[in-house]
């Protein structure tokens, strides 16, 4: 009778075996496989980047034309840009360029990306599609455009006729006074679009309730966007600062296509001083000094970026 009820009732089937957690590769072979994956990007790093400016570095140390054998300078070349007005003063020029490059874009771009931001209609698509063209368009032909727009019969002045500014119509290039904000500008324009774009995205990443929340609690759009836009958009002002400081500090294109650093030196950034003092005046050492230091410059700048990113978050 036992026998016949342990065979009608068996007992419960015990429980599967927990599978084991898949192996995972030891610490030192996944460092193994990243720095195999990192190996091509570090070699075309360290072949047209790393090794160019540490060349360049070795240059800046002597007195060299390009052709005959160079002199030892040491750090003479560093002393004189440094302290010599033209050189120094190419570099306040770039400094003064982040203004027209970096602040002016991000602020205007921050204004029309929130304006733009809730129209997906074809309206909102062809405004962000014409401010986005000057990165389409070559900087040398941008600034080609510009330089004839400037001119003394140009679009700008007729413009300004129209409207009856003709008073203060001149050839905006050619003015010491007024060259330097005029390139500026271009600058803002080119700029524009390229930070319109990194906004944009890092609004369409926000949560629409958020928006919700604040049209039920009543806040206007002013105070929405100080409330919610802005701080969510921390990351994308910081990717567009550090790439609109490091287009201000390098600038060469349209300066050299509008004014190639005139009238006399007003509008001379480093890049195009660079370029006269290497090709034109034979003085590579010199350049290459100049470079290094605008290098640095950079360098400096960005980090500092970074560092104050981090401490806002």
């Amino acid at each position: 009778m036992t026998k016949t009820m342990d065979r009608r009732h068996p007992t419960a089937p015990a429980p599967p075996a927990k599978a084991r957690p898949p192996r995972r590769p030891p610490r030192r072979e996944s460092r193994r496989v990243a720095y195999l994956l990192l190996a091509p990007a570090l070699l075309a790093y360290t072949v047209f980047v790393a090794l160019p400016w540490l060349h360049t570095m070795w240059l800046s140390l002597y007195e060299w034309d390009g052709i005959g054998v160079g002199t030892w300078a040491g750090l003479n070349n560093y002393l004189e840009v440094l302290t010599d007005p033209d050189l120094y003063g190419a570099i306040e020029h770039s400094l003064g360029f982040i203004l027209f490059y970096s602040v002016l874009p991000i602020v205007i771009a921050l204004f029309l990306a929130a304006v733009l931001g809730g129209r997906a209609g074809a309206g909102g698509s062809a405004a962000r599609a014409i401010l986005f063209l000057p990165q389409v368009v070559p900087l040398v032909a941008s600034g080609i455009a510009w330089r004839w727009m400037y001119a003394q019969d140009g679009v700008v002045n007729q413009l300004l006729s129209a409207v009856g500014l003709g008073g203060v119509t001149r050839a905006w290039l050619g003015d010491f006074t007024w060259a330097f904000p005029a390139v500026g500008l271009v600058g803002t324009w080119v700029m524009l679009g390229l930070c319109l774009v990194f906004f944009m995205t890092g609004i369409s990443k926000i949560d629409p309730s958020l928006f919700e929340a604040c049209r039920i609690d009543g806040a206007g759009a002013v105070r929405t966007f100080f409330a919610v836009t802005l701080p969510a958009l921390r990351n994308e002002i910081v990717v567009a600062a550090v790439v609109t400081v490091i287009a201000a500090l390098s600038s060469f294109d349209v300066v050299y296509a509008t004014t190639g650093g005139g009238p006399g030196n007003s509008t001379t950034v480093p890049a195009v001083l660079i370029y006269r003092l290497a090709f034109t005046n034979a003085q590579v050492g010199l350049a290459c000094a100049l470079a290094v230091v605008l290098s640095v410059l950079i360098s400096v700048i960005v980090l500092a970026l970074g560092r104050l990113s981090k401490e806002d978050s």
